[in-house]
């Protein structure tokens, strides 16, 4: 589809455009779909992608791109400007995820964190000068997941560029959190008798789900709180592997995503990610 504007400024319209097949390259040593190809370049994701091959907004030296075809390295690929003005209306949304609240769909009865997001909950001191509107809501997931019993922050966003940062098959982007835990029947001074090799452990020679953990880094904020710094997320991944060496967490809060804080945002309040903010 494309969007026609009448010349004497009437309501724009989506009409169909023709293309041609998809030219068969899947033999050419380094061919890739055209989505692909497109979030490689860093412009969107390949969901995005999709959608603008589909509204006619992706050229293949010249020719519109169609679904699925392929292109290689020396195709040049040009966007039109319909999708840099859909990228700019897209927003990134912060939210401090209080305990009973889970990141994505609902499930077990507990609600997702999206239902915050409302103008009542929007944080005073956001200095954003994005206002509010509904529409913001549609295609708004999150960038990652933060557990039913865990708080902190959580990234929801419509822009395919920011979910591809944080939680791309390519990305290391680190994560901060607060850990506090309990080692058998001391919930108290828990550095002071916690091993110095198990806290080894926990920063690298740990395995989950049959796979070698990347290196973390794991430090004591305080005698019953940890700080971990991770660049992977696999499920509970923390709470697992402090039960491999012998802790329970009893309150898990992330505070970082690469370059962005949580900072003083409010429990149960949301903000925008700011123009001169990045991950």
């Amino acid at each position: 589809m494309r969007t026609y504007r009448p010349a004497d400024g009437g309501a724009s319209r989506e009409i169909p455009v023709k293309r041609a097949p998809a030219p068969v390259q899947e033999q050419v040593p380094g061919a890739v779909r055209i989505n692909k190809r497109l979030a490689d370049m860093g412009l969107c994701s390949r969901r995005e992608a999709d959608e603008w091959v589909d509204k006619g907004w992706v050229r293949v030296n010249g020719e519109l791109a169609v679904m699925g075809q392929n292109v290689v390295a020396a195709d040049r690929i040009t966007v039109e400007r319909e999708a840099r003005d859909r990228q700019d209306q897209q927003v990134t949304i912060l939210i401090h995820k209080p305990m009973g609240y889970v990141s994505g769909q609902a499930e077990d009865g507990h609600e997702p964190a999206v239902v915050l997001v409302t103008p009542q909950n929007h944080w005073n001191q956001d200095t954003s000068r994005t206002r509010f509107n509904f529409a913001q809501l549609k295609g708004l997931a999150p960038c990652g997941r933060l557990d039913i019993d865990s708080v902190g922050l959580l990234v929801m966003t419509q822009d395919g560029r920011v979910a591809r940062q944080i939680i791309g098959e390519d990305s290391e982007m680190d994560k901060e959190y607060l850990v506090r835990v309990t080692y058998g029947d001391r919930d108290i001074d828990v550095q002071s008798v916690f091993p110095a090799e198990q806290l080894a452990r926990l920063c690298h020679g740990l395995s989950l789900d049959g796979e070698e953990l990347k290196p973390a880094k794991v430090d004591w904020q305080n005698p019953e709180q940890l700080r971990f710094v991770l660049t992977e997320g696999k499920k509970r991944q923390i709470r697992r592997m402090c039960e491999l060496v012998g802790l329970r967490v009893v309150g898990l809060k992330r505070i970082r995503i690469g370059r962005v804080t949580l900072g003083n945002l409010p429990v149960g309040q949301w903000r925008y990610l700011g123009a001169h903010e990045n991950f």
